[in-house]
């Protein structure tokens, strides 16, 4: 990292005189929630699978994103993603900080190196700031957890082949520092929420899988952590064709070695198939993604646990003018098990429906009505003495302000 940021630093001291540019996008989202009844958010250390649970209040302060960008060269690009949040354990939090170098190009050919802390490119559905949805507030149970545990700290190589038919994109990463990535998976389950991990954040752990491990509540973990010294890697190939479909595919390891440890943190082997597909047929857009993985960790000798996990959403939105209306599908689940069998408690399945409509009258203003129906079965409630089968409905009004 060092040797490529001082490579971008020379590179740019040689490079012909260019007058920097500065951009800056940003929005304040303030919401009306009815959260759903029941257990308290995962955030708060419930197993609610929602963003908002009981105890919540009804108005809620969702944060404000500010993204700035340098051009420092026509080839030399650094951007910085940081949220405002009263929620946060700093008020002032990064998303994302990195720098890209992208040769100009003449030729069919194109490539790029970015490095730093970034979201890794496996969404269709979260390309707005901030890791937001174009389509809904809320984004689905894949995109979501990308959100909560998975952030590329290292670097990214991506190959373009532009021809007429369309783009053949290929690109690998090496990264580290997110070797804890699968704790809330194994732990927590899936979940539904617009607010991903930041930079510098430990999120909360269930309490029910504090005591089921005979811990005492409450409790948070780290995710942006180096536990074994070993390198990550995911890398991935996709095709936008002129027609306005796209197709990809990628593999991601972090190679953690589910041994290690530091004090009681531990790391977690991580590793997944993703795949998604997108169409574009005049108003309507349709997406779909799908993801199968598993996650391990051996905290003692003899002992391995493993968290097998699958999902897959279909969305289909509309959009006309100022308007765009959404409708989204989600199946999930997960399987747990270790040395000595099943683990019921850990495991679970669900679906979820969600619904969503905005209005964007103008540049600066967006307001966004969701209903989201999530239900989901999980032993570990019992622990609770809550109904291992919960249906939770969440309904929210999103204004959100932009400054561009």
């Amino acid at each position: 990292m060092r040797k490529f940021l001082c490579l971008l630093a020379l590179l740019a001291a040689t490079a012909p005189a260019y007058a920097m540019q500065f951009d800056f996008t940003g929005y304040a989202d303030f919401r009306l929630a009815l959260p759903p009844g029941g257990d308290r958010t995962w955030l708060k250390g419930g197993l609610g699978k929602l963003r908002y649970g009981s105890g919540d209040s009804d108005f809620q302060f969702a944060g404000a994103v500010g993204d700035g960008s340098l051009m420092i060269t026509p080839e030399i690009l650094v951007v910085a993603v940081a949220r405002v949040e009263p929620r946060q354990s700093a008020l002032v939090d990064l998303l994302e900080s990195y720098v890209r170098y992208r040769p100009v190009s003449t030729t069919p050919w194109r490539w790029s190196v970015k490095a730093g802390a970034f979201f890794a490119p496996f969404s269709l559905e979260n390309t707005e700031i901030g890791w937001s949805s174009y389509w809904t507030i809320t984004p689905s149970a894949i995109n979501s957890w990308f959100g909560d545990e998975l952030r590329t700290i290292g670097a990214e190589f991506t190959l373009e082949w532009r021809r007429g038919e369309g783009t053949l994109t290929l690109l690998g990463s090496g990264f580290g520092a997110n070797d804890p990535a699968g704790v809330l998976m194994a732990d927590r389950g899936w979940a539904m929420d617009d607010r991903p991990t930041g930079l510098f954040e430990q999120p909360r752990e269930p309490d029910a899988t504090l005591i089921l491990l005979g811990e005492t509540p409450p409790d948070n973990t780290p995710i942006f952590k180096e536990l074994d010294d070993r390198v990550g890697w995911y890398a991935g190939a996709s095709w936008d064709d002129s027609r306005q479909w796209r197709v990809e595919i990628f593999r991601y390891d972090n190679e953690a070695n589910p041994g290690a440890h530091q004090e009681d943190y531990f790391a977690w082997h991580t590793r997944f198939w993703d795949a998604g597909f997108s169409d574009r047929i005049g108003e309507f857009t349709l997406l779909s993604q799908a993801l199968t993985g598993s996650t391990i960790i051996a905290p003692f000798p003899g002992f391995i646990s493993t968290t097998d996990y699958d999902a897959a959403y279909a969305l289909l939105g509309w959009e006309r003018d100022d308007w765009r209306i959404a409708g989204r599908a989600d199946l999930f689940d997960t399987r747990t098990y270790n040395t000595f069998g099943a683990t019921p408690a850990l495991s679970e399945n669900g679906h979820a429906l969600t619904a969503s409509v905005s209005w964007l009258p103008n540049d600066w203003f967006r307001l966004t009505g969701e209903v989201l129906s999530l239900t989901s079965t999980r032993d570990e409630r019992a622990i609770l003495g809550v109904d291992p089968r919960q249906t939770e409905t969440q309904i929210q009004l999103s204004a959100r302000f932009y400054l561009q």
